[in-house]
């Protein structure tokens, strides 16, 4: 459960090889979009899938959070709301899942939206 205080989860999902800069820059927007503060973010979510890709985990470092990696089957558990390319490498999605699974209230306040190879939804 997420502090009071911090209550969305960012869930991104990323081509690979994306670089610290380009996730910088889509959570500021997407935040910006949403009306967020950064420091209303308890944390980040995305797939297991990419721990092995530095630019995800270096532009979260980057924003001062928390980035939480979940397995497969935590994110196909999750039923999401938009069609996702991830069906290409077995799930049913990235941004949204992640968000929702993380969320104190398992609930979207923002459906995904790309931003150049990055997409970002928001959970609360």
């Amino acid at each position: 459960m997420l502090i009071r205080s911090h209550p969305y989860v960012v869930g991104i999902g990323a081509r690979l090889g994306i670089t610290p800069e380009e996730v910088v820059d889509a959570v500021s927007s997407a935040l910006k979009d949403a009306g967020i503060r950064a420091d209303e973010v308890g944390a980040y979510a995305t797939t297991e899938k990419k721990r092995p890709d530095p630019g995800l985990a270096e532009g979260v470092s980057r924003l001062g959070g928390v980035l939480i990696y979940l397995d497969d089957d935590r994110i196909n558990s999750i039923e999401t709301p938009s069609p996702s390319r991830a069906g290409l490498i077995g799930l049913s999605g990235v941004a949204e899942p992640a968000a929702i699974a993380c969320s104190e209230k398992g609930e979207l306040i923002m459906k995904k939206k790309t931003y150049g190879r990055v997409t970002i939804a928001i959970g609360r």
